[in-house]
């Protein structure tokens, strides 16, 4: 067993979100943990939000990153189901109780106890540093084993983007063949959710603001239709079609307008985190229509996506990038200047 665990990462240290080399310590392998080296990290908004302080609590110095994947280097003397040399991930958190009655439903991502990858305070008190790093310890719950075969720089983005638009479809039964979707928003999580739904057999609608992802929703990810949100015609002639939306929009927007695409009986799920949700109750009513929420995903459900994935090949568009580019990745992630996803290729570029 190691006894000393450096790690050498990159960490904003104020508001100014400015990410720089920083040396710090991970705890020691305990017998239940995975030790992995970090080979990729996908780069996500919630990323640029903590960095910047987006939601006043911040404890600096912070490393973001909870879309990790890499090679395991050491496992506990009670772990059973990693052995060194694994392709693993780890994703949006790293901890909960394992004991209350969503643990037991593996549905941990709601456990009021879950650890936070970073910018959470562990079980022990310290506060957890992520994936824009050298390695990191976890313990083996909540590493998830990557299918042999799987692009490693392609499985990071599944580990938050991916689990956070599955999550919802399949709790909806909307893997049934023949059903129709429709995605507002073709970001990171949106084209997971149009991939999804292709691989799922369903018919396709991306609802977007911009005419410029029509090309990519139609040709590359292979999306059905597009419509553009703001025109009138398209939206009416779309009205009553779908059986359940994906809204990964985090801008403030109007609601009516896609509850009115949804049929009788409809869902609109929420995964964006917008500053209202304002619509009027005949959106609702009239429709028998229902608007929800979610939240990534349980360990069971992240197992299960992964093989899912690797099965029927489904895999995220990246755009690689190297660790000293991540300030630029994270204001171009502002100024939505990416088509996906970015994804730091932390093994060729963190000195």
């Amino acid at each position: 067993m190691e006894t000393v665990d450096a790690c050498r990462g990159w960490a904003s240290r104020n508001s100014s979100g400015v990410l720089s080399p920083f040396n710090f310590s991970r705890r020691f392998v305990g017998g239940d943990d995975v030790s992995l080296q970090i080979t990729h990290c996908g780069v996500c908004y919630a990323d640029v939000l903590w960095s910047r302080n987006g939601h006043g609590d911040s404890m600096y110095p912070l490393v973001p990153g909870h879309e990790i994947v890499g090679i395991v280097k050491e496992v506990g003397s009670n772990v059973e189901n990693f052995k060194i040399g694994d392709h693993v991930g780890v994703g949006t958190y790293v901890d909960s109780c394992r004991d209350c009655d969503l643990c037991n439903q593996y549905i941990e991502s709601h456990c009021s106890k879950a650890v936070l990858t970073f910018n959470g305070v562990g079980m022990d008190g310290t506060v957890t540093q992520g994936g824009y790093s050298s390695h990191i310890v976890v313990h083996n719950r909540y590493c998830f084993q990557i299918p042999d075969g799987y692009p490693l720089a392609k499985a990071g983005p599944l580990l938050c983007a991916g689990i956070t638009v599955y999550t919802p479809m399949m709790r909806h039964n909307m893997n049934q063949p023949g059903k129709y979707l429709g995605v507002i928003g073709l970001g990171g999580l949106g084209h997971m959710a149009v991939k999804f739904g292709k691989a799922f057999g369903l018919n396709v609608t991306v609802i977007s603001t911009s005419i410029s992802k029509k090309d990519e929703a139609l040709n590359l990810l292979g999306a059905d239709k597009f419509v553009i949100s703001s025109d009138k015609q398209q939206m009416e002639e779309s009205s009553n079609s779908l059986d359940f939306l994906i809204d990964t929009a985090s801008g403030d927007h109007p609601f009516d307008p896609y509850m009115s695409l949804l049929k009788v009986g409809g869902i609109c799920t929420l995964v964006g985190f917008p500053s209202e949700i304002k619509l009027s109750p005949a959106s609702l009513n009239l429709g028998a229509k229902t608007i929800a929420g979610s939240l990534t995903g349980g360990t069971q459900r992240i197992k299960e996506m992964l093989d899912f994935c690797s099965a029927k090949k489904v895999y995220p568009e990246i755009e690689l990038i190297k660790m000293e580019q991540v300030n630029e990745a994270h204001d171009r992630l502002v100024k939505s200047d990416i088509k996906f996803r970015f994804v730091i290729d932390i093994a060729n570029s963190l000195g």
